[in-house]
């Protein structure tokens, strides 16, 4: 795997300016349409591996400097899935029914960064949770687009969601209060309350996942360097320990079991590693590699498929566990896509 020049020294700090413009019939048209980009400019930055979209750290390993914007489509299908593409922080997540049709159907304004829902894997039953509407705040909605409530953290910068099967929710913190020490998880039980904190041994959290035994998983990056790292919280444990996989993983992804596996999603190479877990150690079983999108920045797992949120600028639908080039392609309005779920009424 090559990797991107711009990531090539781990310490180099290399600034992109981005400029992207829409159509002023975009621009003009009514907000029930169209969604106006969260800024003209974005500006980009990687400190390290870790990527900065206009001064807040993001989960992706690269993007796409051009938003797509299109006509929404009013639902007029009456069905019952949904799929959410998250938005850039704090503004907004695209709603689709795949595979009813592949184009967009609505949006919740406000959204952005990572998505989940109350099931380890497939279609959630009838809400989902979205980690990046505000910085310190993770909300629960009610699908398709209700919004129900929001939690607080202590922490600005957060990542992941996850839900396990006692309706407990876990929150990753990429970053710590102004850039300080990050790869804290915060978990709600039965996602109410103020959370309890809980330290791992990473630097910086990006995405989480339960298995069906209610152990919690994670990846990011290593408190001493940019090395790919896994860890688990043990169900009933209050320390996260380490675990060593039998491959070597280049750039954090999704961490989400599939109903047999636990599986971590690579950015850089465009694959699913499924492991079995023993103690401390993840043995590789199979690798599902992907063709055709750039960068998938969160991957969301339902029974044969897997979406992408494609930083690059949309979204993707592949076969899973077939692989290979997209399913479907979405289209609608997309600025910075990060993170992706889907849930059922």
């Amino acid at each position: 795997m090559n990797t991107p020049g711009l990531l090539k020294c781990a310490g180099a700090v290399v600034a992109l300016v981005i400029v992207s413009a829409c159509g002023s019939a975009l621009r003009q048209a009514q907000d029930d349409m169209t969604v106006a980009p969260s800024a003209a400019t974005l500006n980009a930055t990687y400190v390290g591996r870790t990527l900065f979209v206009n001064g807040r750290p993001v989960t992706a390993a690269r993007l796409n400097p051009l938003p797509r914007y299109a006509e929404l489509v009013p639902d007029k299908s009456k069905s019952k899935n949904y799929d959410y593409i998250f938005n850039d922080y704090d503004t907004y997540a695209s709603i689709f029914n795949y595979p009813k049709s592949v184009q967009q159907i609505g949006r919740i304004t406000g959204a952005g960064g990572q998505g989940c829902t109350n099931v380890l894997y497939g279609y959630g039953k009838k809400i989902i949770w979205n980690a990046g509407r505000t910085n310190d705040l993770i909300s629960e909605y009610k699908v398709p687009n209700t919004l129900i409530k929001t939690l607080s953290l202590d922490y600005t910068y957060t990542s992941s969601c996850a839900m396990n099967t006692s309706g407990d929710l876990a929150v990753g913190i990429l970053l710590g209060n102004s850039f300080g020490a990050g790869g804290q998880v915060v978990i709600f039980k039965n996602a109410t309350g103020s959370g309890t904190v809980y330290n791992t041994p990473l630097s910086k959290e990006y995405f989480d996942g339960y298995d069906p035994s209610g152990d919690l998983f994670a990846d990011g990056f290593g408190s001493s360097s940019y090395d790919f790292g896994v860890v688990e919280l043990p169900k009933g444990s209050s320390k996260f320990v380490t675990i060593k996989t039998s491959n070597s993983p280049e750039f954090p992804g999704s961490v989400q079991w599939d109903g047999t596996y636990l599986t971590v999603f690579d950015q850089y190479t465009s694959e699913t590693y499924q492991y079995t877990v023993s103690g401390t150690t993840a043995t590789l079983k199979n690798t599902v590699q992907y063709t055709g999108a750039g960068d998938c920045a969160q991957t969301w797992i339902v029974k044969g498929l897997l979406y992408c949120a494609d930083a690059d600028g949309g979204g993707e639908v592949f076969n899973y566990p077939a692989g290979g080039s997209p399913a479907a392609t979405l289209t609608g309005n997309f600025d910075v896509p990060l993170g992706v779920t889907a849930a059922k009424k």
